[in-house]
């Protein structure tokens, strides 16, 4: 294998670029492509030399025509493999996604910022040879041309135009033998041409490519996480575990006695009614839903029906799964509440022989899910702006009501979660964890539903009314006659109370890629109820 080329000058040019630093940011960047197309170039020269592939040997051998084509095709095939090898880290498995590309676009940016347009413009030209319609770049590219004027001669590098082009016709000579001498290959390339690839690949390569980003973000998500903000809790399954990208189970978030106390909270808040009385599910008419917001428990601990303290443990629950859930997936960038909902689910006796369906069907949190279509439509009436899903369990006492997670196709299992007080599942709430409800066959299944985003303008305006109410009443103990009012808030509890440090880290820098979703929307989708 070729040596892997030094990644300190790109590690130190994209420091800069987070910076504000950009003259030094061009200066290491520069350098960095530089290093990377000249190791390009020897790794591709190491491509060339016998045939090694043991495995095929012991095939029967081709004639002579075949053979020179085979070995030519593994030369191709290695040819490209080379631009994983440079963009690899040293003791890392995944390659940095789009290293050439994101060279031009973060020059791009770096030299507008000190004020050579001619370089950005040529940056940019550079970048739109691999992704031709990115509508950001385009529009640069205008403003480029309207300031250096529109007599300028804006084009692309030399060095760039000879690396796409041969790459491109080095794909077409692969593609041929895949489709036509039963050849396989891993495009390494996220911008390879739609039109560059057979029809009957296309599926096949949408979905390695998806495999290889959602890789890419597991190591990324290892890589990241920082130190649970809370002592005692443990991480018992993780993405690997569960054969997938971006969930996790934690347990040990509550105690016993906070499972209990919040249990007491969901009895005490049925049998003050207002609105809390048990009702038919909305998924299934086998079982019976409740559904407590913080703000109706705070409503209901003022008007005396359930204990401030059971109340106010249901934020501080809420707001340790919000601090865990943060610090694992996006250590640095603020997690917003979207919605809390505390929900018990009762099997009604009598009505669970032959039952068939689910307590809550497989969904997507943020999409709607079309699984003929295996598309995810992230449009409204879906939660868009949900980025983590949470369920946070309060007892197990009951049969049935574990979660699972489903390929696509909303029937393939991939992972389940069995209940237990203290255990907090989490998850991306993308079309990569499609999740349901194993029906509830007997008892009583409790857990807080909670929500996500990084929307600042979608958080949760009932959490705000309701840790207002919390802290006029915290005021109104502080008065001589605080004892009159009803309600009996004793101790909170310990465990519960945060303990995060404080995130200091400034947000990687978001880069959108170019790509349009092409495909037609099915004609009628709906969105799932969240409870």
């Amino acid at each position: 294998l070729p040596l892997v080329p030094s990644q300190e000058a790109y590690e130190t040019g994209v420091q800069h670029y987070d910076a504000d630093e950009y003259l030094q940011a061009v200066a290491r960047l520069e350098e960095s492509l530089s290093e990377a197309l000249s190791a390009l170039e020897e790794c591709r020269a190491l491509c060339e030399g016998p045939w090694e592939d043991e495995d095929e040997e012991e095939k029967m051998q081709p004639g002579l025509y075949e053979a020179i084509a085979a070995h030519y095709i593994q030369v191709l095939k290695c040819r490209q493999q080379c631009v994983l090898e440079i963009a690899t880290k040293p003791g890392r498995i995944s390659a940095t996604e789009d290293f050439i590309p994101s060279h031009l676009d973060l020059l791009q940016f770096a030299y507008s910022q000190v004020g050579n347009q001619t370089l950005a413009a040529e940056c940019a030209a550079s970048y739109l040879l691999f992704y031709p319609t990115d509508e950001p770049m385009l529009e640069k590219m205008k403003q480029y041309h309207t300031e250096l004027g529109e007599d300028a001669a804006v084009t692309a590098r030399q060095s760039i135009q000879h690396y796409v082009q041969r790459s491109l016709m080095e794909k077409k000579l692969i593609y041929y033998a895949v489709e036509h001498l039963g050849e396989t290959f891993n495009d390494p390339d996220l911008w390879t041409p739609d039109e560059l690839i057979p029809e009957n690949l296309k599926e096949k390569y949408r979905e390695d490519q998806e495999k290889q980003k959602q890789e890419t973000q597991d190591v990324e998500e290892r890589e990241k996480r920082g130190p649970l903000p809370f002592e005692g809790i443990a991480v018992t399954m993780d993405s690997q575990q569960m054969n997938g990208t971006q969930r996790v189970v934690f347990d040990r978030v509550l105690t016993e006695s906070e499972c209990k106390d919040l249990l007491r909270l969901t009895r005490a808040a049925g049998e003050a009614g207002d609105g809390y009385r048990a009702r038919r599910s909305p998924h299934t008419p086998h079982e019976r839903f409740e559904g407590l917001t913080v703000l109706k428990a705070m409503q209901l601990a003022q008007n005396g029906d359930v204990e401030w303290r059971d109340a106010k443990l249901l934020l501080q629950a809420s707001e340790k799964s919000r601090k865990i859930i943060e610090s694992y997936f996006t250590p640095g960038k603020k997690l917003h509440f979207s919605f809390t909902h505390l929900v018990c689910r009762t099997a009604v006796d009598g009505q669970q022989e032959g039952r068939m369906d689910l307590s809550h069907p497989v969904h997507a949190d943020n999409c709607l899910l079309d699984p003929e279509g295996q598309e995810c439509w992230k449009e409204p009436p879906a939660y868009v702006y949900r980025d983590y899903s949470g369920i946070l369990y309060l007892n197990d006492d009951f049969q049935g009501g574990g979660l699972f997670f489903t390929e696509m196709d909303t029937v393939t299992v991939t992972a389940e979660v069995h209940p237990k007080c203290g255990r907090l599942v989490a998850f991306s709430s993308g079309k990569e964890n499609p999740h349901g409800v194993w029906a509830v066959s007997r008892g009583r299944r409790c857990a807080i539903a909670l929500w996500y985003t990084h929307s600042q303008e979608h958080a949760e305006q009932e959490r705000v009314k309701a840790a207002e109410l919390m802290e006029q009443r915290a005021a109104e103990q502080d008065q001589p006659d605080g004892d009159k009012h009803r309600g009996t808030d004793r101790s909170s509890r310990s465990s519960s109370e945060p303990r995060a440090p404080s995130h200091g880290t400034k947000p990687a820098d978001q880069r959108q890629k170019p790509g349009s979703d092409r495909k037609q929307h099915p004609k009628v989708l709906r969105a799932r109820d969240e409870f």
